[in-house]
């Protein structure tokens, strides 16, 4: 049978199409290829995925009426990981209409085509981080309100999870979100801060350290979070008397590091000295992340392994390599 990956072009959704691949899985990628960022990357990771013949892309929009339902329709698909978003914090503040568009009506689009299709064993999908917004109490559990978003993209994830439980509910659709928490490493996304600082640092500019660097972040790196996804992907929730066939599960490293340490980290890989531009706190970020992964670790067996130190350089090695820097 097929799985059939979301936001395949992605970074997340690239590196776990690759991973279902090289299990011998049959992949079915589907990505509108949106210029949110340089497509020339989004082309070369399905370049990637190309090269195996048990993949193929399709190229829409989640958020197009029935593209979804489209792809769907392939009948050995009986898995789908939903990945494709509109990623980044910052930028919901200034594109909101973005956010209501693909993760709202994408995130619909998706649930009601598995519905209308049936047959489908799980579906898989990206929460965030995010949706513990204003939450003070760390490390950030599952069972922790999620009802105090600080940013738009917090709210339409925290509005996905809702929609998922009610499919379950509903429907008996099994379905998983994912709670995401910085993700980083080889072919990530150049709105990130790794990729930002290691391009700054390279070329000689300043970086933006924003709330002064009183920052801390669950740093997780790709293949981890990869791991996690996989293991969720083979486990569907099962319905009970009390339960709907839905989950929701932390992905992070259980391990909340000072981003002063994550840039002397970069400039230890690049061989050269960052040049700090500090800022405040901007609207809609929070100064610290940290992820209770007991259940994912109870229910998956999530095991994350890769710390800062070992990731860092393996992404500024990818990094010089893909640019040529």
């Amino acid at each position: 049978m097929t799985v059939l990956v979301t936001g395949a072009a992605g970074f997340i959704g690239f590196s776990v199409a690759r991973a279902l691949l090289a299990r011998g899985e049959s992949v079915v990628g589907f990505d509108s290829f949106d210029p949110y960022y340089d497509v020339k990357l989004k082309e070369a990771r399905a370049a990637e995925l190309a090269r195996s013949s048990a993949f193929r892309m399709v190229r829409a929009d989640v958020a197009a009426d029935g593209a979804f339902a489209a792809a769907l329709a392939d009948g050995s698909i009986d898995r789908v990981v939903h990945l494709a978003a509109q990623a980044g914090v910052r930028y919901s503040i200034t594109n909101p209409d973005v956010y209501i568009r693909t993760n709202i009506v994408g995130h619909f689009n998706v649930v009601e085509a598995c519905r209308r299709r049936g047959g489908i064993r799980h579906l898989v999908y990206a929460s965030s981080s995010s949706v513990y917004g204003g939450n003070d109490k760390l490390p950030f559990s599952v069972e922790d309100k999620i009802d105090r978003p600080v940013s738009l993209y917090a709210a339409t994830k925290a509005a996905n999870e809702l929609v998922g439980h009610c499919y379950s509910h509903l429907y008996d659709l099994p379905a998983t979100g994912l709670r995401f928490f910085t993700v980083y490493g080889p072919w990530g996304r150049p709105d990130m801060a790794l990729w930002i600082f290691t391009k700054a640092i390279l070329e000689g500019r300043a970086i933006p350290v924003f709330n002064n660097g009183q920052m801390r972040r669950d740093f997780s790196y790709i293949d981890d979070i990869v791991a996690g996804v996989i293991a969720a992907l083979d486990r569907p929730p099962a319905k009970s008397a009390k339960a709907a066939a839905h989950r929701v599960y932390n992905l992070g490293n259980h391990k909340s590091e000072p981003l002063m340490r994550y840039i002397e980290l970069i400039e230890r890989a690049t061989n050269h000295k960052a040049i700090l531009d500090m800022q405040p706190l901007q609207a809609g970020d929070v100064p610290e992340s940290c992820a209770d992964i007991a259940a994912s670790q109870r229910d998956l067996g999530f095991a994350p392994r890769t710390s800062i130190d070992e990731g860092v350089p393996k992404f500024v090695d990818w990094y010089r390599a893909y640019t040529g820097v």
